[in-house]
């Protein structure tokens, strides 16, 4: 199955692409109580209800008349080392080892502390899991985040903002293609390497060790 949406609990999206993404997906994987959000959604885009494949997470949000009325699709995981969308992660890999897509919708707005933590995840999974041949992303009304692990090049389009952040304040990430060049950055905070601009097409990144980062593009 190559492509699937994991779908959180925060900003339900409103824009074109998510949810063209969230419509195209071969599969739909719910956090928790996102489930009553996709619902409605497909209530208003298809005239009826479409269910997800599953309903992941500890079940604090989701109510018990609707726990009970999706049983045969939650998968509840009461453990509270692991958020819902670390859980819906370890779902869609178990689940589906074919997968060449995970697209994550609604892991950001509402709450700043889930946006952060969501965001942050996105680097941590290339350790957690074998990411080697799956696209992972977040995507919102604002923005795509997807984590980095070594030197690329980013087909971006001239003209396209982009940032950059990483926990190790050991990693060096020279750059070519952007306004601001990021070689003397020091990692060692959230802003030092954000509010960049393509000015080219193609934007060369070059580690100066395998790490984690995580580029942000509007």
């Amino acid at each position: 199955m190559p492509s699937i949406v994991i779908l959180c609990d925060g900003e339900f999206p409103r824009k074109a692409y998510p949810l063209y993404l969230l419509d195209q997906a071969d599969a739909v994987v719910c956090c928790d109580g996102a489930v009553l959000k996709y619902l409605r959604y497909t209530r208003r885009r298809f005239g009826e209800e479409r269910l997800p494949e599953a309903v992941v997470g500890d079940m604090d949000t989701l109510p018990k008349t609707w726990q009970e009325r999706l049983s045969k699709l939650i998968v509840h995981e009461s453990e509270q080392d692991d958020n819902d969308q670390t859980k819906a992660m370890r779902y869609v890999l178990g689940r589906h080892p074919d997968v060449t897509e995970i697209h994550i919708l609604g892991a950001t707005g509402r709450r700043e502390d889930h946006t952060l933590g969501n965001l942050g995840l996105l680097m941590e999974y290339t350790r957690m899991f074998d990411l080697r041949k799956v696209r992972l992303e977040a995507v919102s009304d604002y923005s795509t985040a997807f984590p980095l692990t070594d030197s690329c090049e980013l087909h971006v389009g001239k003209g396209r903002r982009v940032s950059l952040f990483s926990p190790d304040n050991t990693l060096t990430i020279r750059s070519e293609g952007l306004q601001w060049p990021t070689d003397g950055v020091v990692f060692d905070n959230w802003w030092p390497a954000t509010l960049n601009r393509a000015v080219e097409d193609v934007v060369k990144l070059t580690f100066s060790h395998s790490s984690r980062a995580l580029v942000l593009l509007d």
